[in-house]
């Protein structure tokens, strides 16, 4: 951030208003709570003076904001080997590898994304969470976006509150589907499982929207796109409807291997223990230019090779990634 603070006047269309309102307004590319909490620490004053947020203004008062980042992340960094599909100033868009824990938590504070990042970008500690706009499971992969900057972590949480950003998932489900649909069910902690999550009715609004991107005998590979985004969505909606995701420890039960499966699928199915579901594309405006963002990750090998093994090598790896939604008919 600049050490040099924002000024603005009040115009005569906002007399009479709040110090916090005004500010919102004239400095729009700042959350209001961020704002509030500069009111409060004295970062942003009215005629160099620091005010209650409540404090009425008068047109000509000079607003001044010196909208400085501050530590908020108590990580240690850790070099770590990192890919990156797209990285300028203001944000960046990390590929995660399956089994790399974003977030650090309860006795797991090394060996995180975040850890990561910060060795990365030590700049990245003076953001909400390193920077991190969304998440994703430990065994998930696929794309993250993280900001760079205070301005850029606002619009993107904004532009995701708003349903703005395109989030689309593949992955490979049991049993084969005929056709793509919504899953509309509210999802929230399990009531019994604490480390997992339920369709209930006391849940969050969740809704998820899938397409058969391809079937085989007893699998169906899908792609998925979220309206919201509640903690292991896809695997418990899919779950919900009877196909959960091949490998998924907690919302597949037990192996039950298929009959007649081939040596080969047997070995990958055993072999398989993560959820097979990777963030493969993100559809977005850049958060300060605004120019539209169209980023795609390739499926990882072990996803492949688990796709390879179903079909019976029907489709190459590029046939796969090339794959692309497909929209419902509409039968009216």
């Amino acid at each position: 951030m600049s050490d040099q603070p924002r000024t603005a006047e009040v115009p005569e269309a906002l007399n009479g208003a709040r110090f916090d309102s005004v500010l919102a307004k004239l400095f729009p590319e700042f959350s209001r709570s961020r704002l509030k909490a500069w009111v409060l620490d004295g970062s942003a004053t009215l005629d160099g003076a620091q005010v209650a947020p409540r404090k009425s203004v008068r047109t000509g008062q000079v607003l001044s904001l010196l909208a400085e980042a501050t530590e908020v992340t108590e990580v240690a960094p850790e070099p770590m080997e990192l890919s990156f599909v797209y990285e300028d100033a203001h944000m960046l868009v990390l590929n995660k590898p399956a089994g790399l824990v974003v977030h650090p938590g309860a006795g797991n504070t090394a060996g995180t994304l975040v850890n990561g990042l910060l060795a990365y970008d030590p700049a990245l500690g003076a953001l909400p969470r390193a920077g991190l706009i969304h998440r994703l499971d430990k065994d998930t992969s696929g794309l993250l976006m993280i900001a760079r900057t205070l301005e850029a972590h606002t619009q993107l949480v904004r532009a995701l509150e708003a349903r703005e950003i395109s989030r689309e998932y593949r992955a490979v489900c049991a049993g084969r589907l005929t056709a793509g649909g919504v899953v509309d069910a509210p999802i929230g902690r399990h009531p019994t499982q604490r480390t997992k999550m339920s369709v209930h009715h006391s849940g969050r609004p969740a809704v998820t929207h899938y397409r058969v991107l391809t079937r085989f005998e007893r699998f169906t590979f899908i792609a998925c796109r979220l309206e919201t985004g509640r903690t292991h969505q896809i695997r418990v909606h899919m779950a919900h409807q009877h196909h959960p995701l091949v490998g998924d420890p907690q919302y597949s039960g037990r192996l039950i291997m298929p009959s007649g499966a081939s040596e080969d699928l047997q070995i990958m199915l055993r072999g398989f223990k993560r959820q097979a579901l990777h963030a493969s594309r993100l559809a977005l405006a850049h958060p300060i230019s605004g120019e539209p963002m169209q980023l795609q990750s390739q499926l990882p090998d072990d996803l492949l090779n688990l796709l390879r093994v179903i079909s019976g090598g029907k489709y190459s790896a590029a046939e796969f990634d090339a794959m692309a939604w497909p929209e419902i008919p509409d039968r009216s």
